[in-house]
């Protein structure tokens, strides 16, 4: 275990000395590395590239599933809000983590207003939020409810 989180860390280092995130995560199967990827948020333009999804990304199209049943994600931070969605999606079945979400927010990454907004109604987000096309859209849930063959995730 301690190897992997090792990894993790050494890889978020390096990620800071490379001019990307302190961020890391290590996806293990079986005692074995399945993906080792760090922050790219700032190399790729995408606010959605943390280590975690990443490695979730990297790890789904190595096992060519989008369930990772039996997979251990080690990251070197707790995860923030979308990377926890994201690890319950893909149903990783342990997290282990180094830093802290404080430690994280000590270092300029707070994301304790996305956990306030996602407990706040929608009228009072900080983004708006509105409504459209609801009986439109519902078409697609009532053709994917009544599929036989769906295959469900």
């Amino acid at each position: 275990m301690n190897k992997f989180m090792q990894k993790a860390i050494d890889l978020s280092i390096d990620s800071v000395k490379n001019g990307g995130g302190p961020f890391a995560a290590v996806i293990v199967k079986d005692n074995e590395v399945i993906a080792a990827e760090s922050n790219s948020v700032t190399k790729t333009n995408d606010p959605t590239a943390h280590a975690e999804v990443n490695a979730i990304r990297t790890a789904c199209k190595s096992l060519e599933t989008f369930d990772l049943s039996g997979c251990e994600i080690y990251t070197s931070c707790e995860p923030c809000p979308m990377c926890l969605g994201a690890i319950y999606w893909a149903h990783l079945e342990k997290v282990y983590f180094a830093n802290t979400k404080s430690d994280a927010k000590d270092a300029g990454f707070d994301d304790s207003f996305i956990y306030e907004e996602l407990e706040a109604n929608i009228e009072n987000r900080k983004i708006p939020f509105k409504q459209m096309m609801r009986s439109k859209a519902k078409i697609a849930f009532e053709m994917w409810n009544d599929m036989e063959d769906k295959l469900r995730y």
